[in-house]
């Protein structure tokens, strides 16, 4: 039985393979549209969510299966104390899988080792998110044709950003790839993740406070809301939630052909005279999660199809 808490439990075999089996589902649907008949997952989502849990959701119902809900601690036997691990115990008997977001970090690998059943981290703090990661992967991978020889400008708040962390474990596998990190100074990439990954591999990559400098250089620019949920201090989130603005005027200098992905929510990161620049992806990105995690159930189900 596999689990899915962080995108290195995927090896890059592994992760190219789900990128085939998305473009066969994009190019065939009918032919999934049954292959997860009378299989149940059970979505455990104890932080708010639209596009994963929904994107969950649909892609369980697309493959023919059923969903279970719980959409909130206070729905749930979390509101009386129940642990994780309990509730990963309890679950078990009713699904078949699991996709669990917490705000605990860690939370997920708890489910895992105590399911009976396949256990996906939807999100656990600002930790790991390896499906929107997935969901980034076959973005990049559709709309530049490769995966390998790309600068990735990563923006906004790479403190708490969990798909920020993911993406870079993930695409620090690729040779040729180079990191552009943008933040303000309180925000910026954790040093476990620049010792662990960026420098434990050899990784180049360059910090700055500068967007506009770092635009010409960029192949993908990927855009981050800073969390308001993430902060002890809401003085410090005000101070900080508008340091950085995408608008037109500060694409001038960017490639024609750079591609602007952002995990979403949007609060005002992006101006959404944006959204209809051709370099926009943000919501090709929504689509193609369905597709990857669609991609990811079928292989921890192991179904074939």
């Amino acid at each position: 039985m596999r689990n899915l808490i962080s995108i290195t439990d995927l090896s890059v075999q592994e992760s190219e393979d789900l990128i085939k089996t998305a473009y066969r589902i994009i190019e065939d649907p009918a032919h999934f549209a049954h292959v997860c008949d009378g299989k149940k997952l059970a979505t455990l989502f104890f932080e708010p969510s639209t596009r994963t849990r929904l994107s969950f959701e649909a892609a369980m119902y697309e493959l023919g299966g059923h969903v279970l809900s719980v959409a909130g601690a206070a729905s749930s036997s979390a509101s009386k104390g129940e642990s994780v691990a309990d509730t990963a115990k309890v679950v078990s008997c009713y699904a078949d899988i699991i996709a669990m977001r917490h705000p605990k970090e860690g939370a997920p690998q708890v489910a895992a080792l105590n399911a009976s059943i396949p256990v996906i981290n939807a999100g656990d703090g600002g930790h790991n998110h390896p499906t929107q990661t997935l969901a980034d992967l076959l973005t990049i991978h559709r709309e530049k044709g490769r995966l390998n020889d790309l600068t990735i400008g990563l923006c906004g708040d790479l403190k708490f950003g969990r798909t920020v962390h993911s993406l870079i474990q993930a695409m620090s596998r690729y040779t040729g790839v180079r990191f552009v990190l943008i933040s303000p100074e309180e925000l910026m990439l954790p040093g476990y993740v620049k010792h662990d990954v960026l420098e434990k591999y050899d990784i180049p990559y360059e910090e700055t406070t500068d967007l506009e400098g770092a635009m010409p250089k960029l192949d993908i620019l990927y855009m981050t809301r800073v969390q308001r949920e993430r902060f002890f201090n809401e003085e410090d989130y005000l101070r900080l939630k508008d340091s950085y603005i995408l608008t037109p005027k500060k694409l001038k200098n960017a490639k024609p052909d750079m591609k602007i992905l952002h995990p979403l929510p949007r609060v005002n990161e992006i101006s959404v005279a944006i959204d209809d620049d051709p370099r926009a992806c943000y919501f090709k990105q929504v689509l193609n999660g369905k597709y990857m995690r669609m991609a990811l159930i079928l292989k921890l189900l192991e179904v074939e199809a």
